[in-house]
């Protein structure tokens, strides 16, 4: 049994011993605590019955690089300790997170790095979370490692709807185009109705 909740800030320091039982990456703690008090929504922990911290996820939200008015929401870290993996803490840890940032702010998607070789990684965000792969960014880890930049969609992703509006412009304009053959059929055939 677990108990989930808000990560605050008298967390932090255990928190941060955590992340580094299990992550290389590891951020100086004036970035842990501005993260918390700026975005105190966006970041989830779990802990055992004892009060000790098994897992954590760590978000920002900020507005997309390629739009100013859209709001972008950023999974900066996420741990669960080694004997606490596969009992689904951390897709229910992403799932609050996401939920959590979405009640608050108006996000087009969220966003998150993993390294290319972290498999089991890929498949919690790909396969359970519906994550998809938007780039890859090149020696991206202090290791030199890549990484693939992931993105969740919320409000849908602007190239999918952009060829989808496409399509229906397309079936608007052959929709009108048949409307207007049809009625000139309808004309004519009335009119040769009424001659007979």
């Amino acid at each position: 049994m677990f108990n989930i909740r808000r990560m605050e800030p008298k967390d932090l320091i255990d928190v941060q011993r955590c992340n580094q039982y299990n992550l290389p990456e590891n951020y100086p703690m004036v970035f842990w605590t501005y993260s918390v008090i700026t975005w105190p929504e966006a970041s989830f922990l779990a802990e055992d019955l004892g009060g000790k911290i098994v897992g954590y996820v760590l978000a920002s939200v900020e507005q997309a690089e390629e739009n100013d008015h859209l709001w972008v929401g950023h999974i900066n870290s996420l741990a669960v300790l080694r004997p606490y993996r596969r009992l689904g803490l951390a897709k229910r840890l992403m799932t609050l997170s996401k939920e959590s940032m979405m009640d608050t702010y108006p996000l087009q998607y969220i966003q998150l790095h993993v390294r290319i070789s972290n498999r089991a990684a890929l498949s919690l965000y790909r396969d359970a979370l519906g994550y998809t792969v938007h780039s890859v960014d090149y020696r991206y880890y202090a290791d030199g490692e890549d990484a693939f930049s992931m993105r969740l969609w919320i409000n849908g992703n602007p190239d999918i709807l952009r060829h989808r509006r496409q399509r229906w412009k397309i079936f608007g304009s052959f929709h009108r185009f048949m409307v207007r053959k049809h009625e000139q059929l309808a004309y004519c055939f009335r009119g040769t109705g009424s001659a007979s």
